[in-house]
């Protein structure tokens, strides 16, 4: 068995008396797609943030590719390979597509050539299907392009893993298939996607393993038709949705 390429050990994290989160312990294997869902308040977003270095853990470790990142901010791991888009997109406004991805790339790959750094962005407008927009005005796009633009520029630095926040919230049925073509497109490429969402056939479409979170702890794990069928599950989550 191959190791993980990423490894979160005990973490837990506070916001004064109240426990967001832990202990939780969490492995991706290279190459993983991995699905966390949980109620509104469950510890998701809090786990990413400490993944990604928002916030610290106030103990355990995460091991990104060998090395341990619990300290190392966030503008470092995403210089290493482990990038986020987030659930509200915000392109900088009054820049163009093209411009709003070369300012990522400008931060995070200092070390290539002004040619190569274009290069590199057009491959990006293409992967995610932007080329024709590529000098419009950010503002001027549509909530799926807005999308697709958050999740370019979480590309731009060539991650080894891309932590998915909500990337399909509020879009229509054609376009949350459109996202997932896009995630599962990237992830055959060879990059671990990690995707947080609230839409559930969306994450279980996509999703080989899924975690489920409730009061900052996990209580269920497996494939998920394992998850769909755990009363555990359908008791936090499911029976949420139900009451509604």
């Amino acid at each position: 068995m191959s190791e993980s390429l990423l490894a979160v050990r005990d973490v837990r994290k506070a916001f004064g008396p109240i426990k967001a989160l832990g202990p939780v312990d969490v492995d991706l294997m290279p190459g993983e797609r991995l699905g966390i869902i949980g109620p509104n308040g469950s510890g998701k977003t809090t786990l990413i943030n400490c993944i990604s270095g928002f916030h610290r853990p106030d103990t355990g470790s995460i091991v990104f590719r060998g090395e341990d990142i619990t300290r190392m901010p966030a503008y470092r791991r995403a210089r290493f390979g482990l990038s986020r888009s987030f659930q509200i997109p915000r392109p900088f406004l009054g820049m163009s597509v093209f411009e709003n991805l070369l300012v990522p790339m400008d931060y995070c790959s200092s070390a290539e050539t002004e040619k190569e750094e274009i290069e590199r962005v057009e491959q990006v407008l293409e992967s995610v299907g932007l080329v024709e927009r590529r000098d419009h005005p950010a503002e001027l796009l549509s909530q799926l392009e807005l999308r697709k633009l958050e999740l370019a520029r979480a590309l731009a630095a060539r991650p080894r893993v891309l932590i998915a926040d909500e990337a399909m919230a509020g879009l229509s049925e054609a376009e949350i298939d459109d996202v997932l073509a896009l995630l599962l497109k990237l992830n055959a490429s060879g990059v671990a996607v990690v995707m947080i969402e609230h839409i559930m056939h969306a994450v279980m479409r996509f999703s080989q393993r899924v975690i489920c979170l409730e009061t900052g702890k996990i209580i269920a794990e497996g494939s998920p038709d394992e998850i769909v069928a755990s009363p555990q599950v359908q008791k936090v989550y499911f029976g949420e949705q139900t009451r509604r």
